[in-house]
């Protein structure tokens, strides 16, 4: 049995200061020192600033790469972020320390206009889980003449590289709360609950090119046939974001770091369902591939003896196909299927949902309409570059920035995540 620890230091309060660590919930941070560790000696970054955002302030954040909780590996093999900040060892085992309230936040230039916005006060903090988070931001430029990959891929290991620095503030750091996750192999029934079902988590990563990636052990999971791994594993860091898609659906790594499915069956195994564990597969961009993953991600499902799946993507349009033929092959096989969504519905909420059906997607969960519009007035203060504003996916053409903006839920970060990890619920009137 492999176990994984989380031990949850609170952060309440951040604040520049001398050097970096934590002391009674407040992290404070050398600047000078995070920027110099975020950087690296990565010569395609040009230059980089620092920002303390906070909840409840006047402040917007445009435009968003990715956010990424500070976390440290104090026990166990590995580190965190396998791959591309630590060795390629597998991790999640042993004990992590999680500074949960805080985030990093990458902004400034961007490689494509889709990225979104943040606002920490606001209609728009309604709609995003991170205008809750104290927020070290990072603005970051990068020189001329480089890929868009390049760029893409700068801007990813700069953030990777902070929230690491700040992880190791609570390595010595007791924690205040626990929480302990077992993993067991899958064919062993926990306990006596031996009538239990089993459920498969079907992990759903984009990888469809043109900076629609996503990174397993800090391999591009474009080329990727589904596999099994540890939901321990996406607590440490294995997967990272490096997608530049519309904000609203982008499953940054603190969404990775946080998928609150993992965690839910985690929390239900053995009490009501059998986790049998994550097979996480890929968005592909040709029918071919689509059926090749779909297929196979299929048969792996059905070899861990599953009663049912859950089935998260990200983005919409072209990904929908792929969750339709996982849905559809695992629902011929007898595995009653569950998948989370949100939809493009048109501002007025008629048109098609997804680019694509099934009758056998008899049970699908809304992560909300991203076409909804709200109205955003200006904000006291901008970090990063509001120019970008205007050019943003879901913001009519014209818009100026300087003025109350309409804006579709797609331009704000994490509004209609389709982990679940959101704040949009429904209700009966």
């Amino acid at each position: 049995m492999t176990v994984l620890e989380l031990g949850y230091i609170p952060i309440e309060e951040i604040e520049w200061g001398p050097k970096t660590f934590v002391q009674d919930a407040v992290l404070c941070v050398h600047r000078e020192e995070l920027i110099e560790k975020a950087r690296g000696d990565d010569p395609r970054i040009a230059s980089a600033t620092a920002h303390i955002a906070k909840p409840g302030e006047s402040v917007r954040i445009v435009p968003v790469k990715d956010v990424i909780e500070p976390r440290v590996k104090v026990e166990g093999k590995g580190g965190i972020f396998p791959g591309l900040i630590s060795g390629v060892e597998s991790v999640g085992s042993g004990r992590t320390h999680v500074l949960r309230g805080c985030a990093v936040v990458t902004a400034g230039q961007v490689v494509g206009v889709q990225e979104g916005l943040i606002d920490m006060s606001g209609p728009g903090a309604r709609y995003s889980p991170f205008s809750k988070t104290l927020n070290v931001v990072l603005a970051i430029d990068v020189k001329h003449g480089i890929s868009q990959h390049e760029h893409e891929e700068a801007l990813r290991l700069a953030g990777l590289r902070a929230a690491t620095y700040l992880g190791e503030a609570g390595r010595r750091v007791e924690p205040v709360a626990m929480d302990r996750f077992e993993v067991r192999p899958p064919f062993r029934r926990k306990g006596e609950n031996n009538d239990l079902p089993g459920l498969v988590y079907v992990y759903m990563l984009l990888s469809q090119g043109l900076l629609h990636d996503t990174y397993l052990y800090g391999q591009n999971v474009a080329s990727l046939l589904p596999t099994i791994m540890m939901g321990t594993e996406v607590m440490d860091g294995a997967i990272v974001s490096g997608n530049c898609v519309s904000a609203c659906d982008k499953n940054t790594t603190y969404h990775h770091q946080n998928n609150p499915v993992i965690q839910e069956l985690f929390r239900r195994d053995g009490v009501d369902l059998r986790f049998l564990g994550t097979v996480v597969g890929n968005c592909n961009v040709t029918l071919r591939d689509k059926m090749r993953s779909a297929q196979y991600g299929v048969k792996v499902v059905e070899s861990l003896g599953a009663d049912g799946a859950i089935i998260t993507k990200e983005g919409f349009g072209n990904p929908d196909a792929d969750a339709m033929m996982y849905c559809t092959g695992l629902e011929e096989k007898g595995i009653r299927t569950v998948m989370i969504a949100d939809e493009f519905a048109g501002v007025d909420g008629a048109s098609q949902s997804l680019a694509d059906t099934s009758p056998r997607a008899d049970a699908v969960v809304s992560a909300g309409n991203a076409n909804e519009r709200i109205s955003l007035p200006p904000m006291d203060k901008v970090i990063g570059d509001v120019r970008v504003i205007e050019k943003m996916a879901g913001i009519p053409c014209g818009s100026v920035a300087k003025q109350d903006v309409a804006v579709e839920l797609q331009a704000i970060l994490g509004a209609t995540n389709e982990l679940g990890f959101g704040l949009l619920s429904a209700r009966e009137e």
